[in-house]
């Protein structure tokens, strides 16, 4: 059979694919995003992981090493909508390759930060290197694109378990071998660890660019030919969401989890250092198990969330964001198994609710106009993790830890309604599983 290119189905010369096509696609995007989910999510975290250190050493200030955090969000808020408008006009992959080189960028100016001591180039930095998370998040739609309808959360969940060889790699290599590897190169302290972000984030723009051909998104005819199409405004946008009780608890769900996430995981390494005495290497096995709760499980989690539906699973979803925040509030300090393990349930919290919601988003719009909502939803997602961060810096300054970890579970409990009283409402009326085209 001839190879498939992003003639076969272009905004004006588009056809109905067949089966055998439709798989043929699917497979290669599979395979291109799970190469490029590596690299965005080790490049990506091999730097995150250092910022609130880095911050802190500049200024000494934990409420500046906060907000230094949460430019990673605030930056990914900024790009989530202009990079779904680029995917709405020309496809997935300009958006996803725009994203991973602004990263690039991000993560250079980060190395300048760490060399010249000027305090505003990290957190102007992180804001760019928020595009390449923005842009490894929007992957896991462009997964979607080509799935069938009873797969679909099988697919976002196989893309967001691609970025745990990254981002679980990067995280626990970042202060051990990256950053010392940095200084015996004549960085200084966390400098390497940015430099092998930027490097890393050029090779997801490379892979994305060169592999992922045909574009999903164009193939499934997601592309249309005026604004009124599919390239719709922000607000129009959102007024779409709020208007569609699905999509309402949907982004909520993103938001939550990804709120409580960031704001407890930012300042915990600065919490077990500072506070509770922790090593290096006992803050960076910290971090690694975090993260590999919110990859690692994420294709059992998407099976889970086809088999027995989207609500559930956000349902899930705050329950163990109760529990996380909970365990993170009563571990001592120097308790290295509690927060662990209270961080590592924070991640599992984050995979169930960002693939639930990623599926019963997607599923309650037609494919012209996914691209903008879901750009939409992810930028309503990073903006509330962003205001998330930003706040945990000033809550543990002016607080507690405590304090923020307990705000952490009181949100999940916040979930938990919102999801009962949606799914209540919906029960008589829809089916669980929702699987529209």
């Amino acid at each position: 059979m001839t190879q498939l290119d992003d003639t076969v189905a272009g905004p004006e010369t588009h056809r109905p694919l067949s089966e055998t096509e439709r798989d043929q696609a699917q497979r290669r995007t599979i395979r291109s995003l799970l190469v490029s989910q590596v690299c965005g999510g080790m490049g990506l975290v091999s730097g995150y992981s250092v910022v609130a250190l880095l911050a802190d050493d500049i200024t000494g200030n934990e409420t500046l090493a906060g907000l230094s955090a949460a430019s990673l969000s605030i930056g990914a808020a900024i790009a989530s909508f202009p990079l779904a408008r680029v995917m709405a006009r020309s496809g997935r992959r300009p958006g996803l390759r725009n994203g991973y080189l602004i990263g690039a960028v991000g993560a250079f100016l980060a190395v300048l930060a760490a060399i010249t001591r000027v305090f505003i180039l990290l957190p102007v930095g992180v804001m760019a290197i928020g595009a390449g998370s923005a842009a490894n998040l929007a992957a896991r739609y462009a997964a979607a694109d080509l799935a069938k309808p009873e797969r679909r959360a099988q697919a976002i969940g196989t893309i967001v378990w691609a970025t745990t060889l990254g981002s679980g790699f990067g995280s626990l290599i970042s202060l051990s071998v990256l950053d010392p590897t940095g200084q015996k190169l004549g960085l200084p302290d966390y400098g390497g660890s940015f430099l092998t972000g930027s490097l890393l984030f050029l090779a997801g723009a490379a892979i994305v660019e060169w592999r992922l051909r045909p574009d999903p998104l164009v193939l499934a005819g997601g592309i249309g030919k005026s604004v009124a199409e599919g390239r719709l405004p922000f607000t129009v946008a959102m007024g779409r969401i709020l208007a569609n009780r699905r999509a309402r608890v949907a982004v909520l769900g993103m938001m939550i989890s990804q709120g409580t996430m960031v704001g407890v995981m930012t300042l915990t390494p600065l919490h077990m250092k500072k506070v509770g005495g922790q090593s290096k290497n006992e803050i960076a096995v910290m971090l690694f198990v975090h993260i590999m709760g919110m990859y690692a499980f994420s294709p059992i989690v998407g099976r889970l969330t086809d088999r027995f539906g989207r609500y559930p699973m956000l349902l899930i979803a705050g329950v163990i964001c109760v529990a996380g925040g909970l365990g993170a509030a009563y571990s001592p300090a120097d308790s290295f198994i509690g927060i662990t393990l209270a961080l590592f349930a924070l991640g599992i919290d984050w995979s169930f609710g960002i693939i639930a919601s990623s599926g019963l988003l997607t599923e309650s719009f037609p494919v012209l106009e996914r691209a903008s909502i879901q750009g939409a939803g992810d930028l309503c997602m990073a903006g509330f993790g962003a205001a998330s961060g930003i706040s945990a810096g000033a809550i543990v300054a002016s607080r507690s830890y405590h304090d923020l970890s307990m705000g952490a579970a009181a949100l999940g409990m916040v979930l938990v309604v919102a999801v009962v009283a949606t799914w209540m409402g919906d029960r008589d009326r829809e089916p669980l599983v929702l699987a529209t085209a």
